[in-house]
This record gives structure tokens, sequence and C-alpha cells, in this order.
């Protein structure tokens, strides 16, 4: 099985120039096939300096990871635990917006849309495993099992939240402007993800256990310099920089609609 439709070009800029950049190795990931290669071929942009895989997966391959999901990326995984957590996140989020519908693209546990429910917002999902979609809405709140790009909803959201989700998507830009279509005016988008210029990326690059280097769900590596740069390129001003608790390394950044 041919498992990755490869990248002519940059994915983010365009660029047909980049060069090869790192080779990890996803054999030991709990969601590898046998059927998939064992290396992740990682390029970087000679353009823009952004750092991304040589494709992305097939809709066959595609069909075979999410066939499975870890335990923490189902709905009511350690609910209260992760309960406290995403209340941090909905916190930072109330000095932008405060009601209406939130979006929470990739929603995986639930949590963050259980949370913003609790704070009187509007819970709407999407997720591309179907068993989350239906457990989310056997709990009577708004589920999809769309591509954001894909997705039309009746009422523009408030915020939407792309929580460890931006590094998944082959085309980072088309999610960002979905989103921008489906927010309303000066809406909020909440973003997470590994941070590539933190000091704890680097030092695990050096002790040679980036676990990032071999996430077989990722086709992106963004540092906060070229986040910011593609946030203004696609319509958000980001306001404020926080330090995610949800995974090593990580980053959140709040954005404004412009």
């Amino acid at each position: 099985m041919e498992d990755r439709v490869l990248y002519r070009a940059c994915p983010l800029c365009d660029s047909p120039t980049f060069a090869d950049f790192f080779t990890g190795d996803c054999s030991q990931h709990p969601l590898y096939r046998p059927e998939l290669s064992p290396q992740v071929r990682w390029k970087q942009c000679r353009a823009c300096s952004h750092v991304f895989t040589e494709g992305f997966f097939s809709a066959a391959a595609s069909g075979s990871i999410f066939s499975r999901a870890h335990e923490n990326q189902k709905v009511g995984h350690d609910i209260e635990e992760q309960r406290m957590v995403a209340s941090r996140i909905v916190e930072r989020v109330l000095p932008y917006a405060s009601a209406g519908a939130w979006l929470d693209v990739g929603f995986g546990n639930g949590a963050l849309l259980f949370t913003a429910q609790e704070y009187g917002f509007i819970p709407i999902g999407t997720d591309l495993r179907v068993e989350n979609a239906n457990a989310l809405a056997s709990l009577g709140i708004q589920a999809h099992c769309q591509e954001l790009g894909a997705l039309s909803l009746g009422e523009k959201c408030a915020v939407i939240s792309l929580a460890d989700v931006l590094e998944h998507m082959p085309y980072p830009k088309d999610g960002l402007r979905a989103a921008h279509r489906l927010l309303g005016e000066s809406g909020v988008l909440f973003a997470s993800m590994p941070n590539t210029q933190s000091m704890v990326w680097r030092a695990l690059n050096e002790s040679n256990a980036n676990p990032y280097w071999g996430e077989i769900e990722h086709y992106h590596n963004f540092g906060r310099d070229r986040l910011y740069e593609l946030l203004r390129e696609s319509g958000f001003e980001p306001v404020r920089y926080g330090i995610s608790e949800r995974y090593r390394a990580c980053m959140e950044v709040i954005a404004l609609r412009q």
C-alpha cells in the first residue's frame, strides 16, 4: 500500500524547494500498523523554514490509523482530571468570549466541550473517529464526523478550538480558512501544539528523546514565529501566548478573527 501522498510543494507557502531534514521511527507508536512505513521522513522548506513530513496519509492508510484510538482520545476518558485542565483553557478564553457556540475540532475525550458547556457555551464537536462522534451525540451534544473544511453550521461560532489539531491537517492554512469562515466577527480561535522553539524541544532533541519525530498522526512541526505568520496570513491576529498543559513542549495561542 502506498501510504502517503507526497507533497510537491511546501504545504504552507507553496514553495517547490525543500530539503531532507530528519528521519523518525514510528514503528513503536501505538497506532502503527505493519502495512505502514516505519519511517517518518521530515522535510524543511527553503523559503519559509517550515518543517513537515514528506507527505500525508492516503485515504486507505488514514482508515487504518483511525480504526483505533488512544485511550485518552475516547469520550469521557479521565473526566475529572481533564475537566480541571480544560477549565484553565476556558478561563483563558473568557476575556475574549463568554457565550455562544464553541466548536471543538478533533474533540477526542470531549473534556473541553463538557467544560465549555459548564461555563455557558453551546458545545459543538467534530472528530474524524465515528465512534467518538456517536458517543458525543449520545450525550445530547451536537456532533459531526467531518473534516473542518466540509463542515457547515446553522450559526456562527464564538469560539473554535484546534487543540493539538493543526499539526494533523495536511494543509493547515485550509483549516484556518475554514475556521475563519465559521467564526463570527471578532470570533476567538484557540490553538495548541508542540513548539519547536521551546527549550524543552531542544532538550528533547539533544537527549535523542523527542517523541514528535515519530508521531504517526503529525504532518507538521511549528515554532511560535511560523505559527504567528500563518495565523496572520489566514485572517487572525494572535493576542495571547501560553504554555499548554496537554502535551510535552506544547504552546497555546489565542487569536482573534480579523
